[in-house]
């Protein structure tokens, strides 16, 4: 199945702690998703001085479920679904399923 969401899209969270959140997707993995400033966690970490890497408490957002999220539409404020119309020259396009609009110009 083709993914709906990409990266850099707008998304609002529909399920879980941070649920009604706003923020763009950062990385797609599979059928996980990272959104910016959404499911941020806590993490220890060892400083590893080859890489650079300083020690201590380090806070990053951590993946959600790609069902977790809905595409947001500035037109209704809201989060949609988004389904897929085919073009004449074989183009497929994403648009949102409530109105129909196209999503990639």
């Amino acid at each position: 199945m083709a993914n709906r969401i990409k990266k850099g899209d707008q998304v609002v969270v529909t399920a879980g702690k941070d649920k009604g959140k706003k923020g763009d997707v950062v990385r797609v993995d599979g059928d996980r998703v990272v959104v910016s400033n959404v499911n941020i966690i806590k993490r220890h970490t060892k400083p590893n001085p080859q890489a650079g890497v300083a020690g201590g408490v380090v806070e990053r957002e951590a993946s959600i479920h790609i069902s977790n999220v809905a595409l947001f539409n500035p037109a209704t404020g809201k989060g949609e679904r988004i389904g897929f119309k085919v073009l004449e020259d074989g183009r497929k396009l994403r648009v949102f399923r409530s109105s129909g609009e196209a999503l990639d110009a």
